[in-house]
């Protein structure tokens, strides 16, 4: 399998333009950040790595910790590529469509909380996730707060200040835009919990980053 160097492009109204380096995609477990080693290590029984990209966690799961793992990206080229590295399970399908099977971890990493796209949205990611997680089953995913961006600039009447529109570009190929959520910890928590969830923060980084671990209330 050979690596194509050029990097992705992301642009966004909100920011100045910046880079996705090749090699960050195809980077092994050694070479990922501690959240997300911690996040792998968490994973148990059959595991749908959401957001696949290239499939790194995905093939660490499937070949180092030999679980049944599902990689599940809405991007035929990010299928096409996981498949050709040797993932065994794919989905070319978006997260909230997905309606094929019950899983015991859902794992979303690299600001995984992006894929719900907006607050507004996380009422149905919950019901969704529920219907998909096999009793026991639980959420693994990361995500960043940005507050440190915006220091005293927040106005309570704007729109909440995670919620970003981003669009992709390689070569000469551009993607629709599409909405993506950063989460503040205690917002993660606070719907959880309104959705019978719990929420648990079991790593913070030196970024502003954490990783959540929720599972169902038992009732």
């Amino acid at each position: 399998f050979e690596k194509d160097e050029t990097p992705i492009e992301v642009h966004s109204p909100d920011f100045d333009d910046d880079i996705i380096p090749v090699e960050y995609l195809f980077r092994d477990f050694n070479d990922m950040p501690k959240l997300e080693q911690i996040a792998l290590r968490q994973c148990k029984g059959k595991v749908l790595d959401v957001g696949c990209g290239a499939g790194s966690h995905a093939l660490f799961l499937q070949n180092n910790q030999k679980l049944e793992t599902y990689a599940l990206d809405n991007s035929p080229g990010a299928i096409e590529i996981a498949r050709k590295r040797g993932v065994l399970n794919t989905k070319e399908k978006d997260f909230f469509s997905l309606n094929d099977g019950k899983f015991d971890t859902i794992l979303m990493l690299m600001n995984g909380s992006g894929i719900i796209g907006k607050l507004e949205n996380l009422k149905e990611f919950f019901r969704h996730s529920k219907s998909i997680l096999n009793e026991g089953g639980r959420i693994i995913l990361d995500s960043t707060d940005l507050i440190y961006l915006f220091e005293d600039e927040i106005d309570d009447t704007e729109k909440y200040y995670g919620e970003f529109e981003f669009s992709l570009s390689y070569k000469d190929l551009k993607s629709d835009c599409f909405n993506w959520l950063y989460i503040d910890p205690e917002l993660l928590t606070q719907h959880a919990k309104a959705n019978s969830f719990k929420c648990n923060i079991i790593e913070t980084g030196e970024n502003y980053d954490y990783l959540a671990v929720l599972e169902v209330k038992s009732s």
